[in-house]
Order: structure tokens, then sequence, then C-alpha cells
């Protein structure tokens, strides 16, 4: 029998796939995908090689190295070898990177403003902690445990999303 509310990851589906195509919309100026943005956002708080990137954004590295080298072509990001180790190409924006990503963060900012206008900000608070214990279930991918099954919120494969914003 069908319930006769709409599932909550059903309405979490349709609002990521909303806001999505808005995202696309709104960052084709800028000559952007929405995860390139995504992407440079990241690399706009640390470091990150290739494959911790691809791990992050759970894709496969051959993907990430094109996103990769999409930006580097576009000169938004800079590659060079780490100190720790001399085989991994760590990833940085660069000064044009950081000019578009400011750029795109306008758009994203409004993107997020509209479709969050009618919560207050301590909603909108207590909603990312809702959705950042919803995340800890899951479980980082190539860790070598089945990424079908559901972790637990103690899981350390997950402590990235304690500090991630």
């Amino acid at each position: 029998m069908a319930t006769k509310t709409p599932r909550t990851i059903f309405l979490l589906r349709l609002l990521q796939l909303n806001i999505y195509n808005l995202m696309i919309e709104r960052l084709r100026p800028a000559g952007l995908t929405p995860i390139q943005y995504l992407v440079l956002s990241i690399l706009s708080r640390r470091t990150w090689s290739t494959a911790e990137l691809a791990r992050r954004f759970h894709i496969a590295p051959q993907s990430m190295t094109e996103i990769v080298a999409s930006l580097q072509k576009k000169k938004l990001i800079a590659r060079s070898k780490s100190l720790a180790h001399g085989r991994i190409l760590n990833i940085r924006l660069t000064a044009a990177g950081i000019r578009r990503l400011e750029r795109c963060n306008l758009a994203v900012d409004q993107i997020e403003r509209g479709v969050f206008a009618d919560f207050a900000a301590q909603e909108i608070a207590q909603f990312r902690d809702y959705l950042r214990t919803a995340l800890l279930k899951f479980p980082r991918r190539g860790d070598g445990r089945d990424s079908g099954t559901v972790g637990t919120a103690g899981d350390p494969a997950n402590a990235r999303l304690r500090t991630a914003t």
C-alpha cells in the first residue's frame, strides 16, 4: 500500500534536482558546471590531489582527472608536486580561480537564499545539522566496504563530514 505522504528521500532528491538545474543555469555565464564549481569551492580551503578529490566526490578517479584537466585548461587551478610524496600532484586555486569562485559564490548564495527564504536562520542551521547527521551514516567510498550499506555515525571513515561545510 502506498503512503499518503512522499518519502523524505524522494523530497530530498527533488530538491537536489531543482537546485542542480538552477546551478547549471546560474553558473553557465561563468563557464562552470556545478561539479567544477564544487571542486573550486573545496580547493579554496586547502590543496587536494586528484585521487583525494575523486574520493571526496564519490566519483571515479578518471572522471575527476577530466574535471581537473578542464579547470587547469581554464587556468583556474594549478598542479604542483607534493613535498611529502613526489608522485602526488597537489591542486590549488590560481588567482583567476579565486576570482571565478567569488563570482560563482554570489550566484550560488542567491540560489540558497531563494530556496531557503521561508526558513529562519536557526531552522537552516538545524537542517544543516540534520543533513550532516544523515550523511555520517554512509561509509566513505574506496575504504574497502560495500558502498551500498549504511554505516554508523561513529564511523571514523566519516570524520571528514564533521569539519565539512
